[in-house]
């Protein structure tokens, strides 16, 4: 009875420190948007340069998820998890220091530290939970979801009231980073051995259409959640709106869009697959795109719309990592690959939509450009909301390190 309440007592902390790390996953990124023109103003950057603010982190997504399942496999998922929680600390700090090398090294520290969180999160729920993969998948995206929105809605505020202005109303994410930190210690001194540690195929599933289709997905619901809350409150501004009422407006994005992903689960238990979700969910997404298109003024009806589609993606997108894997190496394996691939796509987002509105003068060929996004996910979602990615499109994972496939998978 002793170990059962024990063995409880460990899941409950293990899940508490998941979702504290999510809450740090984004909170630290959707602050900068609202606060662009201040960093402008206070450090001299042109735009282009100031652009790399949103797209460093994302390029670091980019070129670090695919070793993360490696680096796991050699110091355990959760000593590694908690290694880039410090690392993502660490960034906060050296960000709020007021200089312009500070904000860009912090930048990349956070990035990394984001990076390796990203892959490591839905291959620890597949190992650990393999029954309850769309639950908690949906819990920590509406946790990590509900912070970014917080973020982006107080930032302005806070650098209006706060000493340090801008660099505090960045720096003060500190606390949940420190916090997440102190959660995931216990995880850490008491990490499985490694035998069952989150190990098996290094390669990453490149011959898997279905793992395409899965990144596709990824890719393009992360170009779209990143164009928007790198460039919404611009084009809301550019059509009268002020700018602490656009950073609101980016919060009800946010928040509509954490408020949609707590249905996602019950969706998913409902669904026989997910395709049919996905499809509308995506299809939601063109419909808010071609609103800012054809009536930008209906500003609070289109980021509402916006969260709509969007909460539901981006649980979908993190469950499809897990639903569509046949073990938590498996599930490592596709979320390094569908990150990798689909933080880079993402990163090219915000870069072309601002391109294409200096080049245009206006915001009419960006938003295009998203309507066509928007439109391609759509068709993706057909392939990626169903099947299972296997492990000989991988290469055959040495079975005395797998984990054990007996559990039931949450498709069924």
């Amino acid at each position: 009875m002793e170990n059962k309440s024990t063995r409880r007592s460990g899941q409950v902390l293990l899940v508490w420190g998941l979702l504290v790390a999510a809450a740090n996953l984004r909170a630290s990124l959707t602050g900068v948007g609202p606060l662009l023109d201040q960093v402008q103003a206070d450090l001299g950057l042109t735009p282009a340069v100031l652009g790399l603010l949103n797209t460093l982190p994302l390029l670091a997504f980019a070129a670090l998820s695919p070793m993360v399942p490696r680096l796991a496999a050699r110091w355990g998922s959760e000593r590694l998890l908690g290694g880039a929680l410090v690392v993502l600390t660490l960034g906060i700090a050296v960000r709020w220091t007021p200089s312009t090398v500070g904000l860009f090294a912090g930048t990349m520290l956070i990035g990394a530290g984001i990076a390796v969180g990203n892959v490591l999160l839905p291959s620890l729920i597949k190992r650990d939970f393999p029954t309850k993969v769309g639950l908690l998948t949906s819990a920590y995206a509406t946790v990590m979801g509900g912070v970014a929105a917080v973020a982006s809605g107080v930032a302005v505020p806070i650098s209006e009231v706060a000493p340090g202005g801008w660099y505090t109303a960045l720096g003060c994410w500190i606390l949940t980073a420190l916090v997440a930190v102190l959660l995931w210690l216990p995880q850490m001194r008491t990490a499985p051995p490694a035998s069952r540690a989150v190990r098996g195929p290094h390669q990453l599933p490149w011959r898997s259409g279905l793992a395409w289709a899965v990144t596709a997905f990824m890719g393009l619901q992360s170009l779209g959640f990143y164009v928007v809350v790198t460039w919404l409150p611009q084009v809301f501004q550019d059509n009268g709106i002020s700018a602490a009422s656009a950073g609101w407006l980016l919060f009800l994005f946010q928040a509509v869009a954490v408020l949609t992903s707590l249905a996602v689960p019950g969706a998913l238990r409902w669904a026989g697959d997910q395709r049919a979700l996905a499809t509308i969910c995506s299809a939601i997404m063109l419909l808010g795109y071609l609103g800012l298109l054809v009536a930008p003024s209906l500003a609070v009806l289109w980021s509402i719309v916006l969260g709509l589609g969007g909460g539901a993606c981006l649980v979908l997108a993190l469950a499809f990592l897990g639903m569509r894997a046949q073990d938590a190496a498996g599930a490592g394996a596709l979320s390094a690959m569908a990150q990798s691939i689909g933080y880079l796509l993402a990163a090219v987002g915000p870069v072309v939509f601002g391109l294409l509105h200096t080049v245009s003068s206006g915001w009419q060929a960006p938003l295009a450009f998203m309507c066509v996004a928007a439109a391609g996910q759509t068709v993706v979602s057909l392939v990626a909301g169903r099947g299972t990615v296997r492990s000989a499109e991988v290469r055959e994972p040495d079975r005395a390190l797998s984990v054990p496939e007996s559990a039931p998978s949450p498709e069924h």
